[in-house]
């Protein structure tokens, strides 16, 4: 037994000193898994856009099936609104490529020691997400773009690029820059409402696009349920709402932007905050524009990619205020309390 025992650790210490020397072999720098990140992240926003144009185009039925495109084929029959749908489905397979990428990229990374449990953590991330959202899309097109599945397919595409940018953002730094001090307490506690605020808006933003005419599916003739809460009047309640709360937000970034200045935080937060400000300006130029003129089909899509980059700049937002600094700690009882200070000799006469 104590013979077999001894065989076994010395072929696992061979297996790994093998896995170790090919790490070695293909591990590549810090400034390229950085580029590897980057091109995650860019391909994570760019479906975002595609996916958009194939819903506004009236093409998401344009494969009525999944994974084949037909019952009976994997090609997309010769029409331009399933030729819009196989390719975004293409389109996938190229961010799964980099997703995948991004993942192993973090074991070959140099320095290959420490582990980066972090980098590993956030790039395993990316090629699940992409398959939940694989999922999710495949549901959306058998249940005839149901907005439940529509509307969670967008939300989890915001979710992965948080995970994208903060991977990108990690893979620029080494163990010993994370958790450097940023902003003061109240800037970051600010900033973080600020992301959850966003985050508020995308949803409902959602909400009242599975209430509008843009269902999705007008190119092949499929009628697709869409939300009607209180009747005829559900798009006007949810527009309004929701031009309500991007106002809201549009000021709170505002006064966010003016007090990072006043305060003297870092660059980088004032310059993140500057950067949101002007693309919640031109989002609430477009917003307007597209509820007037009845929400024509181009100037929806450049609502939904407005919305995109806003969300990943309040993401930055978020990276650039740095961690919440500890709070000082307070004196409690008599235990806790701190020593007095020792009384003064008095005066001999």
């Amino acid at each position: 037994m104590s013979a077999d025992r001894s065989i076994a650790k010395s072929g696992s210490g061979r297996a790994r000193a093998g896995l170790a020397t090919w790490r070695e072999r293909l591990s590549i720098s810090a400034g390229v898994y950085e580029k590897i990140a980057l091109a995650a992240l860019v391909t994570l926003v760019l479906i975002v856009f595609s996916g958009a144009a194939v819903r506004l185009t009236g093409s998401g039925l344009g494969c009525s099936d999944w994974p084949r495109c037909t019952s009976t084929s994997l090609r997309p029959p010769l029409n331009t609104y399933s030729l819009i749908e196989f390719s975004n489905r293409i389109f996938v397979v190229l961010v799964t490529v980099a997703a995948l990428a991004a993942w192993l990229g973090t074991y070959l990374r140099r320095p290959l020691w420490p582990r980066r449990r972090d980098l590993r953590l956030l790039g395993v991330s990316l090629p699940l997400g992409v398959l939940l959202q694989a999922v999710i899309g495949g549901e959306s097109v058998l249940y005839k773009l149901a907005p439940v599945w529509v509307m969670a397919h967008y939300w989890v595409s915001m979710l992965i690029l948080v995970a994208a940018f903060e991977l990108w953002h990690r893979s620029r730094l080494e163990p010993e820059e994370l958790g450097r001090p940023g902003a003061d307490r109240w800037t970051v506690l600010y900033v973080r409402a600020l992301v959850v605020g966003a985050a508020a808006v995308l949803v409902l933003g959602s909400v009242a696009t599975a209430a509008g005419p843009h269902a999705g599916a007008s190119g092949t003739g499929q009628l697709v349920h869409r939300l009607g809460w209180w009747g005829s009047e559900t798009l006007a309640r949810l527009v309004v709402a929701h031009g309500l709360l991007v106002t809201s937000l549009g000021l709170a970034t505002v006064a966010a932007w003016w007090a990072a200045r006043q305060r003297g935080v870092g660059p980088e937060l004032v310059r993140t905050l500057t950067i949101v400000c002007l693309l919640l300006a031109a989002q609430g130029f477009v917003g307007i524009t597209q509820y007037a003129l009845a929400l024509p089909t181009e100037i929806v899509w450049v609502h939904v990619v407005l919305a995109t980059l806003t969300w990943v700049g309040y993401v930055h937002v978020w990276v650039a205020a740095g961690p919440l600094p500890r709070s000082r700690p307070r004196w409690r009882g008599r235990r806790g309390s701190p020593p007095r200070p020792a009384p003064r000799p008095s005066a001999t006469p």
